[in-house]
């Protein structure tokens, strides 16, 4: 190549080519700092949108296996509630048997019916004063647990809970033969009682199967997303050592190729 006082040809292309190698050194190192091979929309626009949709998707999972654990916990604190009515009926079924026996005094069926009045209000109590986030549980409203489409949800429905609900209402132990008709609906109260808490759990265990469901699909997916926006850290450190030496290099060939012109003078003298 002749030797040209206007345009410096061999240090426009060296300092084209330096820029170049330079561009990919500093991606190459954004990639290494971030973890990431996707740090703008230039990197990859098709996996940077593949990658964003999947993120998206993993959010969506997170929040549903949350509302799993919400409608969890509320049918974990109805139950807990019916386990306490459990053990006040299983109190009133003895105190009631032990009123239909004859013999007892007066004053002794008005202690026993006090104590199973006591048991009725305690079981109205709880049905009206358990709550769970701030709302009464056993409204026999239905709560939909909603686990990322319309489709997956779940709905549950907690019945009411009080004397009056379990029939219990205006029975007493006065005496013997009223004493024999509340055991009676007792009886059917703790049945009641047990096919409620049998229906929860169904309930649960169906929750419990969705989140295990839903953990697998979130560690599925963000092992796709990995696999799009990682960096390969092995590949990225041998490029970084080839890079940062063509940069080097670059930057003497640019030196030489500007030196190059100084040859012009010396045919002056």
């Amino acid at each position: 190549m002749g030797l040209s006082l206007l345009n410096n040809i061999s240090s426009l292309e060296a300092d084209n080519q330096l820029n170049q190698t330079s561009a990919s050194l500093q991606n190459v190192l954004v990639q290494l700092s971030s973890g990431s091979r996707l740090n703008s929309g230039a990197d990859d626009p098709a996996g940077l949108s593949i990658a964003d949709s999947l993120q998206a998707n993993v959010d969506v999972l997170n929040q549903a296996s949350n509302n799993a654990n919400t409608g969890i916990g509320l049918l974990q604190t109805a139950d807990g509630s019916l386990s306490q009515v459990t053990n006040l009926l299983d109190r009133a079924v003895t105190i009631a048997t032990e009123a239909a026996n004859g013999g007892l005094t007066t004053s002794q069926s008005a202690a026993l019916d006090n104590e199973y009045q006591s048991i009725q209000a305690e079981i109205t109590q709880i049905g009206g004063q358990t709550t769970f986030n701030g709302s009464s549980v056993f409204t026999a409203s239905t709560t939909s647990i909603f686990l990322g489409s319309t489709a997956d949800s779940i709905g549950v429905t907690i019945g009411t809970l009080s004397a009056t609900t379990l029939a219990l209402d205006g029975t007493d132990l006065t005496s013997a033969s009223d004493a024999a008709t509340a055991l009676t609906a007792i009886n059917t109260a703790v049945a009641t009682v047990a096919q409620d808490r049998g229906t929860i759990g169904a309930s649960l265990n169906r929750l419990t199967a969705a989140q295990d469901v839903i953990s697998n699909q979130v560690t599925n997916v963000t092992a796709a997303e990995n696999l799009i926006t990682s960096a390969n850290i092995p590949e990225d450190v041998t490029q970084e050592s080839q890079l940062s030496v063509l940069e080097q290099t670059g930057i003497s060939a640019l030196s030489q190729a500007n030196d190059a012109s100084q040859n012009i003078l010396r045919l002056f003298q």
